[in-house]
C-alpha cells in the first residue's frame, strides 16, 4: 500500500492544480485530498508489495509443480499404453 509520504505527494500536487485565487483554501483541501485518498485506497483493499511478492513466489511453486504432476501422469499413461 502506499505510505503516508506518497499520499502527501499526491495530495500536494492536487493542491497545485488549484487556482491562485483559492490559496487560502489550499491547507483545507490539501487535508480534504490526503483524507479522501487515504480512505479510497484504504476501502481498494491493497496488498502490500511483500505479499505480492510472496504470493507470486508461491504461485510459481505451484505451477512447477503441477507440471511435473502432469509431466509424470503422461508418462505413466504412456507405460500404462505400451502394457496393454
Amino acid at each position: 500500500m502506499m505510505d503516508r509520504q506518497d499520499i502527501d505527494q499526491i495530495a500536494l500536487r492536487l493542491v497545485s492544480l488549484v487556482p491562485p485565487g483559492l490559496a487560502q483554501a489550499q491547507q483545507d483541501l490539501r487535508a480534504n485530498f490526503h483524507d479522501v485518498l487515504t480512505q479510497g485506497l484504504r476501502r481498494l483493499e491493497l496488498v502490500t508489495r511483500e505479499e505480492f511478492d510472496v504470493q507470486s513466489q508461491l504461485l510459481a511453486r505451484t505451477r512447477a509443480k503441477v507440471d511435473e504432476l502432469e509431466r509424470r501422469i503422461a508418462d505413466l499413461e504412456a507405460e500404462a499404453a505400451r502394457g496393454h
